[in-house]
């Protein structure tokens, strides 16, 4: 137990001092200013990922993943996805703008392709780009697939899998890592087997793994829900899957 919380303070204080090493990029969509980070390697020609923050937007632990792809030789790159002045305060706010981004998928999928754009702008090589995302953003991982955005692979860890039913499935060709916590409340048989469905009907290069013992939020220390094995082999899947598909 000590040791869980010992970790849990490291790695929160880790988060700030990454911050400072990640660097605020500003872009636009139309009238609405958007507030993106990059890792310290911009301008080199290195693979990239694009990090897809939680519902409450840029958060430590979207930052402590950038730093740690770095590390790897990736450039990474967070996306905002609010814009700047519409970052929720509180649950209930983050619950009402990430639900908007959901209904509006086309919407989310646009802000995904800008924030793209700008990875692609700070030296990612075009055809090694991967997305992963947390929560909301592992949602948004995604409707990066679904949307046919121009990337390699994608990873939602711990994300809302379901979509609405109304909408048809259609091909799939990016490769799909989906890291689901066995007790999350919000994934239910059903999102799981239409997810499975979809994958399929879409012909897609897909898999799901199950981390046992997990809550939703498993893989953020700073989680009531923070499964410290769990999160760390999570963190391994993603970095295997991302070495098979950009290097």
């Amino acid at each position: 137990m000590i040791r869980s919380i010992l970790l849990t303070a490291s790695l929160m204080a880790s988060g700030t001092i990454f911050s400072q090493n990640l660097k605020t990029v500003s872009y636009q969509d139309g009238a609405q200013k958007l507030n993106g980070l990059v890792t310290s390697n911009a301008g080199k020609k290195l693979p990239g990922v694009l990090i897809l923050p939680a519902w409450k937007g840029i958060d430590d632990e979207a930052k402590i993943a950038a730093a740690e792809l770095e590390k790897q030789g990736y450039i990474a790159f967070v996306a905002d996805i609010y814009g700047e002045g519409n970052i929720p305060m509180d649950g209930d706010s983050a619950a009402k703008t990430s639900g908007y981004y959901k209904k509006n998928y086309d919407a989310y999928q646009k802000r995904i392709s800008l924030a793209l754009e700008q990875l692609k702008k700070n030296g990612a090589i075009s055809d090694k780009i991967a997305v992963i995302g947390y929560c909301f953003g592992g949602t948004g991982a995604l409707e990066s697939a679904r949307g046919s955005l121009p990337v390699v692979g994608v990873v939602s860890i711990h994300g809302s899998i379901g979509k609405d039913q109304a909408r048809k499935n259609g091909a799939i060709s990016t490769k799909i890592l989906v890291e689901n916590p066995a007790d999350d409340k919000g994934v239910t048989p059903e999102d799981y087997n239409n997810l499975v469905k979809e994958m399929n009907e879409g012909n897609a290069d897909w898999q799901i793994i199950t981390y046992a013992h997990s809550k939703h939020t498993f893989t953020d220390p700073k989680s009531p829900d923070y499964n410290e094995l769990m999160a760390k082999r999570a963190w391994n899947h993603t970095l295997m899957f991302l070495k098979e598909i950009l290097k």
